[in-house]
C-alpha cells in the first residue's frame, strides 16, 4: 500500500519559508509532504506524478522537517540522476530504434536533450533535427522511454500523425503498453496537481 492510499495521512504542501530558507532550486508545486499518523520514526520519499512525495511522521517538528525533508529530496535525485541515460545513449538508443523498427528512415538526430517539458512528453524539429525529451520520463521503464523516444524520431521523416506516421509506430512492440503507463502516469500527476482532490483521496473512509 502506497503512503498517500492511508486514510489517516494528512497531505501538506511546503510552506513558503520552507521552499525559500531550506529548498533552493524547487519549483514550486514540486514537493509534496505527507504527515502519516502511522509512521513513528522513519521517512521515505518516492516520485508520484512527475512530483517528490515525501512522508514523515504526524507528530515532527516542523524543525526536523526543515532539517529531514530536503535530505530526502536530494536523494531522490541522486538516484535518478544515477540511473537516467545520458544524452549521448539518447541519440545512440534513438538509431538502434530506427535500425530495428523503421530501417527506410535514414535520418539521425542532430541532438538529443533531456527537457522540463510538463505538456509533452517530446518534441522533434525537423529543420534542425533536434529532439528533446521530458525529464518526466527518468526512471521511466526502458520501454516507455524507448517509445517516446521511437515516436519523436519518425517525426525526422514524417511531420503530421497520420495514418503513415500510426501504421509506422504501431510496429513498436510494447506500443499499448507503453500509453498506458503515460497515461497512468498524467493521471497521477493530475490528481497531485489539484490538492483538494487528493485530500478528499487522502481522507475517504476515515
Amino acid at each position: 500500500m502506497t503512503d498517500y492510499e492511508n486514510s489517516h495521512e494528512q497531505l501538506n504542501h511546503f510552506e513558503p519559508t520552507l521552499e525559500e530558507e531550506t529548498l533552493p532550486g524547487i519549483s514550486e508545486g514540486e514537493i509534496i509532504v505527507i504527515r502519516s499518523t502511522r509512521r513513528k520514526k522513519n521517512i521515505s520519499a518516492y516520485r508520484q506524478g512527475g512530483r517528490i512525495v515525501v512522508s514523515i511522521p504526524a507528530r515532527m517538528s516542523k524543525a526536523d522537517e526543515r532539517a529531514m525533508v530536503p535530505e530526502m529530496v536530494a536523494k531522490i535525485r541522486a538516484q535518478e540522476a544515477a540511473a537516467t541515460m545520458s544524452e549521448e545513449s539518447l541519440q545512440t538508443r534513438i538509431g538502434e530504434l530506427l535500425s530495428e523498427f523503421a530501417p527506410e528512415i535514414t535520418s539521425r538526430p542532430a541532438s538529443v536533450n533531456w527537457r522540463a517539458m510538463r505538456e509533452r512528453w517530446g518534441s522533434c524539429t525537423g529543420i534542425d533535427r533536434s529532439i528533446r525529451i521530458s525529464d518526466r520520463l527518468k526512471g521511466a521503464p526502458d520501454y516507455v522511454l524507448d517509445y517516446v523516444l521511437f515516436h519523436e524520431a519518425i517525426h525526422l521523416d514524417i511531420f503530421d500523425h497520420g495514418p503513415e506516421f500510426k501504421a509506422m509506430l504501431a510496429r513498436f512492440p510494447q506500443e499499448d503498453q507503453a500509453e498506458a503507463y503515460l497515461a497512468g502516469y498524467e493521471a497521477a500527476e493530475n490528481a497531485l496537481a489539484a490538492p483538494e482532490a487528493l485530500k478528499k483521496l487522502l481522507n475517504k473512509g476515515a
